[in-house]
């Protein structure tokens, strides 16, 4: 399952997730309380539509580069549950309802992307 982000400007510019990036990606924003719980819930739903306005994408790029980017250098990657490792993924899926969070995770420079696109965007649509 992917996720597409849709710039809300005249441009159209798009940004594309993968559910195991885009599950820890949702955690980090989640965590920012930025958003509703409810639009970070519906932002986890394929084709939502869930809108994300140009100040909020915009605190959530900031916020992203200032507070996660810092601590997760370029080795690093961040997990669902917010832990941060420099373990490689090995691909294992984790089954167990205590070890899910390990299946979705999301490195520095994939999250710098993100981040940037934020940064760019004049809002956006989660599809």
């Amino acid at each position: 399952m992917s996720f597409t982000l849709i710039d809300s400007s005249s441009e159209g510019f798009e940004f594309t997730a993968n559910v195991w990036r885009w599950k820890a990606t949702l955690a980090v924003v989640k965590s920012f309380n930025i958003l509703s719980e409810a639009a970070v819930r519906q932002m986890g739903s394929n084709a939502s539509g869930t809108e994300v306005s140009m100040d909020e994408a915009q605190l959530i790029g900031t916020r992203i580069r200032e507070e996660i980017l810092p601590k997760l250098e370029p080795n690093k990657r961040i997990f669902a549950n917010l832990s941060i490792t420099d373990a490689p993924d090995d691909g294992t899926i984790y089954k167990d309802g205590d070890e899910q969070w390990k299946n979705f995770s999301v490195k520095h420079d994939w999250l710098d992307d993100f981040a940037e696109f934020c940064l760019k965007s004049k809002g956006f649509r989660v599809y």
